[in-house]
């Protein structure tokens, strides 16, 4: 048994089985004073202090004193490129980026990608998706898909995705169709086969006649099992968000090129709107409406876009300080956006994205008393200690001073 006692701010996120919209975002379920109890890695009582460090269970449970400082979920990282593109220069295209994926080993990627994991789980991330996105290069994609596979549950859960990505310049739209039917007809039946990935993701591209053979996509992949998801990069996203609402995927996700607009038919939408701060912070363009997307009634998450060459932040305390700073969001619609909600968006608001009975224990013991700071210190690691399952994976160490004789000698 684990206790955790006296947070001086306990955000629950506790709340409706469905996605937080509208004011809900705002809700963060805090108990001041709180504490919570854990038992084998499962939430077991939550509340205040009082009551919970008077159970008979919680009597010889080892103790973390959270005394002045804010306890909530672990962030959940719902939109990354985590493994694709390798490193290897910003100006790389796809295509050299899937040859460099083929000549490496299986060990240096997965060294590679797991050191950013760790990363993430110093700055608060619990649970990470990450996508592939080697255009229609079977070996580099199966491979990227077992790297991702061998990351599971060591030290955070990775949620795979398959990315199909076809290069503009791929050969026309003759070439470009024959390997989308590729994709669909024999190297997504091998993923699902292999259990490899749980969605199935599409960069949308409204040129030509992609509409049609896009959404035959989208069918074959959610019959074969795979939830779905749009990426929707473009200038002009109209097109993307009516097929993510005709064909019910689990989220759409960019928007920066969105209209207030473009909101309206999300509203009433099961389907998630993932924006991506970071991107317009790295590449100077617009960012997505997302109070307008809020006063619709969409479902919002948030996510880092981590991607080694063109959004290289791994921090979703950044994602949130950059969303309320440039988007307008308060700081708590961008806390349930970026843990609940974008729990949601990966199917797994069920386990994680709160801190209620019967849901893992994954959570943040941050150094701070109120958890606007989260808004204010943008670049900082606030993160004191980051568990998973109700384990330890990451807590904040201490500066090693110099010597006074060092001092002295120079």
């Amino acid at each position: 048994m684990v206790l955790i006692r006296g947070a001086r701010q306990l955000l629950t996120l506790r709340g409706p089985k469905e996605p937080r919209r509208g004011a809900a975002l705002d809700d963060l379920g805090i108990i001041h004073d709180g504490s919570l109890l854990i038992r084998d890695g499962i939430v077991e009582e939550v509340g205040t202090t009082r009551r919970v460090e008077n159970l008979a269970s919680a009597r010889d449970a080892m103790e973390i004193n959270a005394a002045g400082r804010v306890v909530m979920p672990g962030f959940v990282d719902c939109h990354t490129h985590l493994a694709f593109p390798p490193l290897g220069g910003p100006d790389a295209d796809d295509r050299s980026a899937a040859r460099l994926v083929c000549a490496s080993t299986h060990q240096r990627l997965e060294a590679r990608a797991r050191s950013l994991v760790e990363a993430m789980a110093r700055h608060g991330t619990t649970t990470v998706e990450a996508k592939t996105g080697c255009g229609a290069d079977e070996s580099a994609e199966i491979k990227i898909l077992r790297v991702l596979s061998a990351l599971k549950r060591d030290p955070l859960d990775v949620v795979s995705t398959f990315l199909l990505h076809l290069p503009s310049d791929e050969g026309g739209d003759e070439v470009r169709q024959q390997a989308l039917e590729s994709v669909s007809t024999d190297l997504l039946p091998k993923i699902r086969r292999r259990r490899l990935a749980r969605f199935a993701d599409l960069v949308w591209d409204s040129g030509g006649g992609a509409r049609e053979s896009f959404a035959r996509y989208l069918e074959r992949a959610r019959g074969l099992g795979f939830a779905c998801k749009i990426h929707a990069d473009g200038p002009s996203p109209a097109a993307a968000i009516a097929a993510a609402v005709a064909h019910l995927v689990v989220s759409i996700d960019h928007l920066e090129h969105a209209t207030a607009a473009d909101a309206q038919p999300l509203g009433g939408s099961p389907t998630m709107v993932t924006l991506l701060p970071c991107v317009s912070f790295h590449n100077g363009g617009s960012h997505a409406p997302a109070r307008a997307l809020i006063n619709a009634g969409a479902a919002l998450a948030l996510a880092t876009n981590f991607n080694p060459r063109h959004t290289p932040t791994l921090s979703m305390q950044a994602v949130v300080a950059l969303a309320c700073a440039r988007m307008g969001l308060t700081a708590a619609e961008a806390i349930s956006a970026g843990t609940i909600n974008g729990a949601h968006a990966l199917g797994c608001a069920d386990r994680v994205g709160s801190l209620e009975p019967g849901k893992s224990a994954d959570l943040l013991l941050l150094d701070v008393s109120d958890y606007r700071e989260l808004a204010r210190q943008f670049g900082a690691n606030l993160v004191r200690l980051t568990m998973k399952r109700g384990k330890p994976i990451y807590k904040a160490g201490e500066v090693v001073r110099r010597p006074r004789a060092q001092l002295s000698e120079n």
